[in-house]
């Protein structure tokens, strides 16, 4: 979720509480703001149903976001994308974590088996990846650039995730 854009990242003052700088790879952009995590409930065809979402830092890696929630958490299997494939190597986890392979640098292409399970976890995460669009269309999320406090984020970030999940729960024919 993007507060301040590009040049602007550097003098950005809004919820200095929360948010930093970090970098979008989808949209090739550096920015202030934060990151929005959601663990979600896998629903055969249909969206997945929140069990968990938080907020962090732009500039924080996705792993500690998934482990200070991960004891928490009733599911021995999670299935991820490839930001969370170093927590394979993190010892003592009390889950399962299934990522798609990540090809290096100038390697061949992935054997049958390699691309058969990229493909498997890509079909249970897709779901999750939907919902993310799913309320940016309802919501409007994103759009943040009118917050200017701390106080304000959170009431922008979890007032629209509200009004999403009663737009889902609530009024199921909308969606």
């Amino acid at each position: 979720m993007i507060l301040a854009r590009q040049g602007r990242r550097f003098n950005a003052k809004v919820a200095p509480e929360l948010a930093s700088s970090g970098y979008c790879p989808t949209k090739q952009r550096y920015y202030h703001g934060v990151k929005i995590h959601v663990v979600g409930d896998f629903q055969p065809g249909t969206l997945p149903s929140p069990r968990c979402i938080g907020l962090a830092p732009a500039g924080l890696n996705d792993g500690p976001a998934l482990e200070q929630v991960a004891h928490v958490l009733p599911y021995q299997e999670r299935y991820a994308d490839k930001a969370y494939d170093h927590l394979k190597r993190v010892h003592g986890l009390p889950f399962t974590l299934m990522t798609p392979v990540k090809k290096q640098k100038g390697q061949a292409p992935l054997d049958a088996a390699d691309a058969w399970l990229s493909r498997a976890v890509s079909r249970v995460r897709q779901p999750v990846e939907s919902i993310f669009t799913w309320i940016e269309e309802k919501t409007g999320i994103e759009m943040a650039s009118k917050v200017r406090s701390y106080q304000g984020l959170l009431v922008h970030v979890f007032g629209r995730l509200a009004a999403a999940m009663f737009v889902r729960n609530v009024l199921p024919q909308s969606t």
